[in-house]
């Protein structure tokens, strides 16, 4: 049987934090999707395009490096039925702290109750990039911070096409 996993977020932007766990995710895995949730009473910095084409960029090498097939797809709803729709039986999760394991609980839990032949697994982010929130890049870049530390070169062009020139 095929393992097929799930990993959804808004990826407004791709940070070095989402492919350090989907890195990881791929050595549980034969193939993962990633999903972008569409929002759309939310305005996101890049558009629905944009992320994929971002992640998709991103992703690339990580597909070849360890034979994980990986497709990026956006949903909107719940992410327990898009999960549903890609024929996945896991949700990848990441972890950065305790509060998003409180966060994380509750959500398997309630995903558990309206799909339970779908498990969620916990990727913990590595240590060096579980500060990294993609909200907290949005706002670096948008104040005209450096968010180098925290995206790959390639996302780092695209916000920086986005945002404000540096002070």
């Amino acid at each position: 049987m095929m393992r097929i996993g799930f990993y959804s977020g808004s990826f407004d932007p791709v940070t070095l934090g989402h492919t350090d766990v989907i890195r990881r995710a791929t050595g549980l895995l034969d193939k993962l999707v990633i999903g972008i949730g569409i929002n759309p009473g939310k305005a996101p910095m890049f558009g629905d395009a944009e992320r994929v084409a971002m992640l998709e960029e991103e992703v690339r090498s990580i597909a070849e490096a360890t034979g994980t097939e990986i497709s990026v797809v956006t949903f909107s709803g719940l992410a327990i039925d898009a999960a549903r729709t890609n024929a996945a039986s896991i949700i990848i999760r990441g972890l950065r702290d305790g509060t998003d394991f409180d966060y994380e609980m509750q959500m398997a839990g309630m995903n558990g109750e309206m799909a339970p032949e779908i498990q969620t697994v916990y990727v913990a982010a590595s240590p060096s990039v579980r500060h990294i929130a993609a909200n907290l890049v949005r706002a670096v870049a948008a104040m005209g911070g450096d968010p180098s530390p925290f995206v790959s070169k390639a996302v780092l062009k695209r916000l920086k096409a986005k945002a404000p020139k540096s002070r």
